[in-house]
């Protein structure tokens, strides 16, 4: 099975910058997308940032605060979190997808890592 590893997390304050990174545990094959989801207390899970090779797509919440960045050599993703708002706080988590030869879809989440930002 493949890990995914998120760290990064912790207590921000408004108007301030984290940044997440997330490392797969093998780079045996590349990922069509990797990204960022988010769950605050209450909410459903939500999308933040999908990176592929044509690109990233981000949530309209985070779009022009939040980057996401791959370094497909090492099957790591980023996400630069700047401007953050309270709203901002979730438990953010890793996802991976891979499409096999066969057509096979396969999903991979990280543990996630809580993100706060305080007042």
């Amino acid at each position: 099975q493949v890990r995914l590893v998120e760290s990064g997390g912790g207590l921000v304050q408004a108007g301030g910058s984290a940044r997440l990174s997330c490392a797969a545990s093998t780079t045996a094959f590349s990922f069509i997308a990797m990204g960022w989801y988010r769950q605050a207390p209450g909410k459903q899970r939500e999308l933040v940032a999908h990176v592929t090779s044509a690109g990233t797509t981000y949530a309209d919440s985070v779009k022009g605060r939040f980057t996401g960045s791959r370094d497909f050599a090492k099957n790591m993703v980023y996400l630069q979190m700047n401007s953050l708002k309270p709203e901002d706080t979730a438990v953010y988590y890793c996802n991976a997808e891979r499409i096999d030869y066969d057509g096979r879809e396969y999903e991979y989440w990280g543990q996630g890592t809580q993100v706060t930002v305080s007042l």
